[in-house]
């Protein structure tokens, strides 16, 4: 038996393939098929399934794709509801192949219809544990994206009690040497306490996960409902989309279409210029909001702009556009973008920062903070600045006041080139980006 981890860094995204004398099963595949057919193909191996561990929030699966173009058939809890073709795979059942066996387990607690997978190895012994967004290395999955979306919903404090149930009674109770292999990886909003490591084992969970540690139920539900990161605007738009299957990968590719600048006729449409903030502080369309191309562009993008709202990209050159284009994919955005240009200069300069001047006289500017909630709660960094996070930005602008100039700094550069894009389109006065320089003002 070999597993074969695939990790996204953009979304810190875990999926596997599990190999066993030339027959190959899949778990939480990302959108885009093509790593998870080649390894398949180097294998020699036959794909005899596609396993969903519940319908993600975060990113598209490419589990009917797979289906499509293979055959393979796909299993899901029957709490899904799902309405792609595929087999229900919950507690007692198994799906052999190989030499190996994969065992269902019920864990809800992150959705109702959570999923852990057991291995079964060559000699019949609990090998691995493919934990989902069930349990994480240092955490557990957070319970409070299932309110309002999927076809089984539940409010986050009765999913946080099913979680302390799960964790206790059907995951704690394996052998200690277990390898767990979650979805997720540090950085992904599906949690909020995540470890470095991408796989640990039930022993070492045990010993140091927070969640698992002695407590009765109404702390760890306190615990687990308590200061948990944003809900970008995309997670419950994904959950609907994973309950019914995306579109295949090159089908949503196809709507990228490079337009020139004439072409773009509806105006109110939303800009997005994905170019570095350097770049567009230098030149850029006068509407257009400057999320750069970096590690998180697409949970950036996904918390600014709502599903099914339209927008244009500008970019530096193709190349770019292929790359953001596939990022979009990933969270079922593609379809979206109505097209590209390759940027000129633009005709409008962002204001010019005088660090010095704002260093001598902060209390004549007002201060945005665009960090999250619990990033303020350790302590702001200037006494009257208000405190407005990204992800909520684009609604609340209206209430900035527009006295003085502005300055939006966040904790390192790249959120606050965003957030002074967006505000600049709103207001009358000279709106400034602290960016890096921030770390200035760090103690």
């Amino acid at each position: 038996m070999h597993i074969e981890q695939f990790y996204d860094t953009g979304l810190a995204h875990a999926s596997y393939a599990i190999l066993s004398n030339n027959e190959v099963v899949f778990i939480d595949p990302a959108r885009n098929p093509s790593p998870y057919l080649a390894f398949a193909r180097e294998n020699h191996a036959k794909i005899l399934g596609v396993i969903e561990t519940h319908p993600h929030a975060d990113f598209v699966s490419s589990h009917l794709e797979i289906h499509k173009k293979t055959g393979a058939p796909i299993y899901a809890s029957r709490l899904v509801g799902a309405a792609y073709p595929h087999h229900t795979f919950d507690d007692g059942d198994v799906l052999s192949f190989g030499n190996i066996s994969l065992k269902a387990i019920n864990t809800p607690g992150h959705s109702p219809d959570s999923i852990c997978v057991l291995v079964l190895d060559e000699e019949g012994q609990e090998n691995a544990l493919f934990t989902g967004d069930t349990l994480f290395v240092g955490d557990v999955g957070r319970p409070d994206l299932r309110e309002n979306a999927g076809s089984l919903q539940a409010k986050a404090e009765a999913l946080a009690k099913s979680m302390y149930h799960s964790l206790r009674n059907k995951i704690a109770i394996l052998p200690k040497n277990v390898i767990v292999y979650p979805a997720h990886g540090p950085g992904s909003l599906c949690g909020k306490n995540m470890g470095q490591d991408l796989h640990s084992t039930i022993g070492r969970e045990l010993e140091e996960n927070h969640a698992l540690q002695e407590m009765d139920e109404e702390r760890f539900v306190k615990l687990l409902t308590t200061d948990q990161p944003f809900v970008p605007k995309y997670f419950n738009y994904d959950v609907a989309l994973n309950r019914v299957g995306a579109e295949n990968f090159d089908t949503g590719m196809a709507h990228i279409i490079r337009l020139e600048e004439a072409e773009i006729v509806e105006m109110d449409i939303l800009q997005i210029d994905v170019r570095s903030a350097e770049k567009y502080r230098l030149g850029h369309f006068p509407q257009a909001i400057n999320i750069p191309n970096g590690n998180k562009f697409e949970t950036w993008l996904g918390s600014i702009v709502s599903p099914g709202e339209s927008f244009y990209l500008i970019c530096d050159e193709d190349e770019q556009a292929k790359a953001v284009m596939e990022k979009l994919a990933k969270i079922g955005y593609e379809t979206q973008c109505k097209g590209y240009l390759i940027a000129s200069s633009g005709n409008k300069l962002s204001d010019v920062f005088d660090l010095t001047s704002f260093k001598e006289n902060p209390n004549q500017f007002i201060i945005i903070d665009i960090r999250n909630e619990g990033e303020v709660k350790e302590g702001k960094l200037f006494k009257e600045s208000i405190n407005i996070p990204l992800p909520r930005l684009r609604e609340s602008v209206h209430l900035i006041p527009d006295e003085k100039p502005i300055v939006v700094h966040c904790a390192g550069g790249y959120r606050s080139a965003i957030g002074s894009s967006i505000i600049a389109h709103s207001v009358k006065v000279p709106v400034y980006d602290l960016s890096t320089a921030v770390n200035e003002f760090i103690k």
